[in-house]
């Protein structure tokens, strides 16, 4: 059985190993962003990873104690995307039989949310204060919630990518984002940030970012998968990743001028390790 110790030491792991991966538009170890600094986004994994990894806290709980100790770090909403996607997983891989799989125990613990739960999270995110989050006329967060958790997802989860994988029980990491990274992460040996560049460049190439679209609709969509695609066709012909990194330094720079932010991407790719983090320790 995986501790919560160990839980821990993935989930800032695959924090810090999203850092280290040059994601344009994002904050990195090559640029900072958006107001927000490297040591930021440290400071906030290794704050949030007690309460999320607490074995005493229900699931909302460790959503909100997370948010509450990452806002009191560093005074900004830096990782409730990553806290959102990440806590169900901790919740799983604690409570996963040896004959269930850990998406099987993921379908467990996203169909028994309560309103409880619910109820912590919609005052973590209204704590966080995300970016474009605005007003909503069904279980607005601000409000108290009538509804278990998964059933307010459902709610947003036609604008809310984060939210589609409460309903989905995680397509987009299962079926998508976790093949591409195993297939890229011996390509370039032991720099396995660069397999982290190739899946962001994916993820962002197909699923619209919720963060972008919230604050602009679709008005870069168009011009973001163009430049990822671009991204993908550079990295698939690199024996040395490095060589594509003034090109990278160009796209984050433009990308950043305009204020676009993939946030929800980035949140996404960090639950993707976390997720093979953890499918790793169970077939050792």
């Amino acid at each position: 059985m995986i501790s919560a110790r160990q839980l821990s030491v993935f989930y800032q792991r695959a924090c810090e190993l999203e850092l280290q991966a040059f994601k344009p538009g994002n904050v990195s170890v090559y640029a900072d962003g958006h107001d927000m600094t490297v040591a930021d986004f440290r400071i906030s994994a290794e704050v949030s990873a007690e309460p999320l990894c607490n074995p005493d806290y229900s699931l909302g709980e460790k959503i909100y104690y997370a948010v509450k100790a990452t806002r009191e770090a560093v005074y900004c909403n830096t990782n409730l995307g990553i806290i959102l996607l990440c806590a169900p997983l901790v919740e799983a891989a604690s409570q996963r039989s040896p004959s269930e799989t850990l998406r099987q125990a993921l379908s467990s613990v996203l169909s028994s949310t309560t309103i409880n739960d619910a109820g912590w999270v919609f005052k973590a995110i209204a704590l966080a204060s995300p970016g474009g989050l605005g007003k909503s006329d069904e279980q607005d967060v601000n409000q108290q919630a009538s509804v278990t958790l998964t059933e307010a997802m459902r709610l947003a989860s036609k604008k809310d990518r984060i939210a589609y994988q409460y309903i989905s029980n995680y397509e987009n990491i299962f079926d998508f984002s976790l093949p591409i990274y195993y297939n890229n992460l011996d390509r370039w040996e032991d720099r396995n940030y660069w397999a982290v560049v190739v899946l962001y460049a994916h993820l962002l190439s197909q699923f619209p970012d919720s963060h972008i679209e919230r604050k602009y609709g679709s008005y870069y969509s168009d011009m973001v998968v163009e430049k990822m695609t671009h991204l993908l066709q550079e990295l698939s012909k690199a024996n040395d990743p490095d060589y594509i990194k003034p090109f990278l330094y160009n796209l984050d720079q433009e990308f950043k001028c305009k204020k676009i932010n993939p946030g929800t991407t980035a949140d996404l790719t960090v639950a993707t390790v976390f997720t093979a983090f953890i499918e790793a320790f169970n077939k050792a």
